[in-house]
């Protein structure tokens, strides 16, 4: 048995399940805040062209997917970032979404050899991150998120000696949960560090469709390497997803894009992973990245639901609209897990305390709780935050909002 599997955290909704045992909801139609998964319809015309094409399923799909998928995928990005040319032959690369292309990636590239590797990753984060650097022989470096620098890594506080280690950066942009963007000059601070110390920045940008200003998308790495003429994207990768930019998180459909020496090394992997997109699959994935509308009208339907949401919480709890993404990442007035069983308890409604997607800030990259991290505490940046998916219809969120106002304030009035 790897012994590596014992480093591994209890996923966070199996860590609600546990909070929740021994607990009744309240006899109140159930509201779910705490996954991120769409909600929103699928669009028709890529279940029109899915169903279309079950004949497909007839054959063996290829690792590396369809020319007019990569091709396709090639020219969204053009458009999306404004880059001049990427080659879907060797820079573009499908996958079956970014949740296993994450995991599998830090597999293909950790060199287990090396003295103590590291990966640095957000904190709070995205849990694959963690479960696939301990998985694939190194040690995470969390960096904490903090509201004092607008949730994004203070990248600047890292020692030499900690970059020298690191061998990929994984990075969040929109993030998740707190939904922060890194614009063009943070990004190119982060290529130059990746050149000096000879590191791989994995930018997961699943989150980068939904916004709020139709005038300013949020940045991509690929967008910050073409703005400072780095065409070949060297060690620079993105991740990207058609869960929520469509409505599509069953569909298992993105793929990862960039250095094509890196993209060749992880297709070579991914030849043995036995990982290849079915064909119906890569047929539907042309058509949902070929269509802006839809797209369009996702992010409307998300603004729509902040709007109606923040003015009934910013009253009660320190709560602000991110800079992109569904999640609202909200300050509570007792600890996370306490104000998320009793939320449940008195109001049935459903949120993911913020403990559970973060760790106990450390100073050393051997300390217990980054090697073993089983344990949370106060000193944890998610520490009285709870994370809010604004992911049911309209007229759930809303009522939703208004049940956590009002037992937000019964807890006012009880202490």
């Amino acid at each position: 048995m790897n012994p590596d599997l014992d480093k591994l955290h209890p996923y966070p909704f199996e860590k609600l399940s546990q909070l929740f045992a021994g607990t009744s909801a309240a006899e109140k139609q159930a509201i779910a805040l705490s996954i991120g998964e769409p909600k929103h319809p699928t669009p028709e015309f890529v279940k029109t062209t899915l169903a279309d094409n079950l004949p497909a399923l007839a054959k063996y799909p290829t690792t590396k997917g369809l020319p007019e998928l990569r091709s396709g995928i090639a020219h969204w990005l053009q458009q999306r970032f404004d880059i001049d040319t990427i080659n879907p032959e060797n820079q573009v690369l499908p996958v079956n979404g970014t949740r296993e292309a994450l995991f599998a990636f830090a597999q293909a590239m950790i060199d287990r050899d090396a003295e103590s590797p590291l990966v640095l990753m957000p904190n709070p984060f995205y849990q694959i991150y963690e479960g696939a650097t301990f998985l694939a022989g190194a040690a995470p470096y969390y960096l904490d998120c903090l509201a004092n620098n607008n949730f994004i890594p203070d990248f600047e506080a890292v020692s030499e000696k900690i970059w020298q280690r690191c061998q990929i950066l994984f990075i969040c942009t929109p993030g998740n949960p707190a939904g922060a963007t890194l614009d063009h000059k943070q990004l190119a601070c982060l290529i130059d560090l990746a050149d000096k110390h000879d590191f791989i920045i994995a930018s997961d940008e699943c989150y980068s469709e939904i916004y709020f200003d139709e005038s300013r998308p949020p940045t991509g790495l690929l967008e910050a390497c073409a703005k400072i003429g780095r065409d070949d994207f060297k060690r620079c990768l993105v991740f990207h997803s058609l869960s929520k930019r469509s409505n599509l998180p069953g569909l298992r459909s993105g793929f990862v894009a960039g250095d094509s020496e890196i993209i060749t090394q992880f297709f070579r992997y991914r030849t043995y992973h036995g990982c290849a997109m079915p064909v119906p699959t890569q047929l539907a994935s042309i058509a949902a990245w070929s269509d802006e509308a839809h797209v369009a009208e996702n992010r409307e339907k998300y603004q729509q639901k902040f709007a109606a949401v923040l003015p009934i919480l910013k009253p009660v709890m320190e709560v602000d609209q991110p800079d992109a993404g569904f999640y609202l990442w909200a300050k509570t007035p007792i600890a996370d897990e306490e104000f998320a069983r009793g939320l449940f308890e008195q109001q049935n409604v459903v949120v993911l305390p913020g403990s559970y997607l973060s760790r106990n800030s450390v100073n050393t990259p051997n300390s217990s709780a980054l090697s073993e991290g089983h344990s949370l505490s106060k000193n944890s940046p998610g520490y009285k935050r709870v994370r809010m998916a604004l992911v049911a219809p309209l007229d759930e969120c809303v009522e939703a909002a208004k049940r956590i106002r009002d037992y937000i304030i019964n807890i006012n009035q009880s202490v």
